[in-house]
């Protein structure tokens, strides 16, 4: 499960309608979980606290590569506020908030939340996935 405060949810939602024509991309940090992180783990609850807007190096409305510079940033700023980046989220401009074939192969890490905020229709649709050797899986998103 992630849980998202009401600004953090407000923010990660701004930026993909800021992105547009584009997808847009950004990184969500928490609080680490206790011990280490993994794919069991992950589907603990887990509460992304802040939100790292980025810019999609790929500049594509059909794929996004976060900025390695904007993940530099987030990364330690992250650390130095005791949190770790725990999800990628990016937008789709024109289909279902569902992971893409290719959202799939590039999941990096399988403790993380993969966020989707699809754009498709007049309210924006908001899911998280957990993406584990190919696996999607759906988690619930609780707006705080």
């Amino acid at each position: 499960m992630l849980r998202l405060p009401r600004d953090v949810y407000l923010q990660m939602v701004a930026h993909c309608f800021d992105g547009l024509p584009l997808e847009a991309c950004g990184l969500l940090a928490g609080p680490p979980p206790a011990g280490e992180q993994t794919a069991q783990t992950a589907q603990t609850a887990q509460t992304a606290t802040v939100c790292y807007p980025t810019a999609n190096a790929a500049a594509s409305a059909r794929v996004y590569t976060v900025e390695p510079r904007d993940f530099l940033r987030a990364d330690r700023d992250a650390e130095s506020r005791g949190l770790e980046i725990v999800s990628v989220f990016h937008s789709h401009t024109h289909t279902d908030a569902y992971p893409s074939p290719t959202d799939v192969g590039q999941a990096p890490d399988p403790g993380w939340h993969y966020v989707l905020v699809s754009l498709r229709d007049v309210v924006p649709v908001v899911r998280s996935y957990l993406i584990v050797d190919g696996k999607v899986t759906e988690e619930p998103v609780v707006l705080e």
